[in-house]
């Protein structure tokens, strides 16, 4: 049997007397966007002391009833903590573990980035007060328009105020976050898409150096005074990675990779493309559809709504009935799992819509690793997202990562 994985060699048989036998390689990473499972060490640093997404979220609904992601071990990541509304006795179906970030920063492209091996010693430059005078006259003299805004907002509170001046004057609505984002809003009836876009890539031009920011992100919006909504047209503009990453690895070696939700904005589209869900459904559907037609190779996930529609809005129903809709899903993602499968939830960052904050926060992340090869038993606190990636760059035989230790020998049997 050929033991090497990847578009060149999962072809390529080993003939023995009277057989031909193909092996294929599959390997997937699901980041549930924004579920945090606790606080990290340096939680308090980052202004969260408090945050603890998935516990507070059943704590606030007096309790999760998640049964099949408690039967894959989900209650036992956090050593010594159960979460309200699970049983402490459940044997896991699956490996289990948290990761604790090692990157500064609690951002997205940060925590995709450290799953894949790149480890940042310095966060990404915010902007609390907002954005120096001289580069928004660049932005504006570069774009053909004005702006208006320019603070740390809510996307959807800052439409609802400068929304109907923006439709009125055609300015550009500029704002940030506690993240390090350089956020553009118009109303698609205002201005057309594409030039949103292009409007996007001149800021992320300008925002490099000593203003480098991790993503500008296009927020367009519909509707009217009092009725504005975002529409599922956002569109990320990342900074590139600024080490290899494991789908730099992958690439190398032929294999294939698949991706799913905004992973490719995330990564400056470096090796990955990807098609993009407004809802977790969508991604799941698309997680099946890989799984029912790929062969071999290497799919990444972003869900998205955990972070973007309940977390960054304090939605803890919607959190909620997000946890029941992920675990009602579990079944249909195992049902498709082939023998040598290697599948891993987790998350990039905590967003605790419990807690005043609209912002992520500074979390250690769960870890599920499935597969009919895997063995359940606990992988404990592992110091660093780039574990994940390891792991799978073991998994495809493909050149180590600069960081990360790989525990695919602790789960395969």
């Amino acid at each position: 049997v050929e033991r090497r994985a990847g578009a060149r060699s999962a072809h390529r048989p080993r003939t023995a007397a009277a057989e031909t036998v193909y092996v294929t390689k599959r390997a997937a990473i699901i980041v549930l966007d924004g579920l945090g499972i606790g606080p990290a060490p340096d939680t308090a640093l980052y202004g969260d002391a408090g945050s603890d997404t998935l516990g507070n979220v059943a704590r606030a609904v007096g309790g999760l009833k998640l049964p099949n992601l408690e039967k894959l071990g989900l209650g036992k990541c956090r050593d010594g903590f159960v979460i309200p509304g699970f049983a402490p006795g459940v044997r896991p179906a699956a490996a289990y573990g948290i990761a604790q970030p090692a990157s500064a920063g609690k951002d997205s492209t940060t925590g995709h980035w450290e799953i894949c091996g790149v480890i940042l010693a310095k966060a990404f430059r915010t902007y609390p007060q907002g954005f120096p005078g001289a580069l928004l006259d660049e932005f504006s003299r570069r774009t053909g328009r004005g702006w208006l805004g320019n603070k740390t907002a809510s996307g959807t509170a800052i439409i609802d105020e400068l929304g109907a001046e923006h439709q009125r004057s055609g300015k550009w609505i500029v704002y940030t976050s506690a993240d390090s984002v350089f956020q553009i809003a118009s109303h698609e009836g205002t201005v057309a898409l594409d030039e949103l876009y292009r409007a996007c890539m001149v800021a992320r031009e300008l925002l490099i150096g000593e203003h480098a920011v991790s993503r500008v992100i296009a927020r367009p919006f519909e509707g009217t005074p009092g009725d504005y909504r975002r529409t599922a047209h956002r569109k990320d503009f990342s900074i590139a990675p600024v080490g290899t990453t494991l789908l730099d690895q992958l690439a190398g070696e032929g294999i294939e990779r698949v991706g799913i939700g905004k992973v490719d904005d995330l990564f400056a589209a470096r090796n990955i493309s990807s098609e993009h869900t407004p809802t977790n459904d969508h991604a799941y559907r698309l997680i099946e559809q890989a799984l029912e037609t790929l062969e071999t190779g290497f799919v990444f996930v972003n869900v998205i709504e955990f972070d973007q529609t309940w977390g960054h809005r304090n939605d803890v129903a919607g959190f909620h009935q997000g946890l029941k809709e992920l675990d009602a899903w579990v079944p249909r993602l195992l049902s498709r799992l082939r023998p040598d499968d290697l599948v891993m939830l987790t998350a990039d960052h905590g967003n605790d819509p419990t807690t005043p904050s609209t912002d992520h926060s500074r979390e250690v992340v769960p870890l599920l690793v499935l597969g009919p090869r895997v063995q359940a038993r606990s992988l404990g606190v592992r110091q660093t997202f780039a574990d994940l990636g390891q792991t799978v760059a073991e998994y495809f035989g493909v050149p180590r990562l600069a960081a990360g230790t790989s525990f695919l020998r602790d789960v395969l049997a």
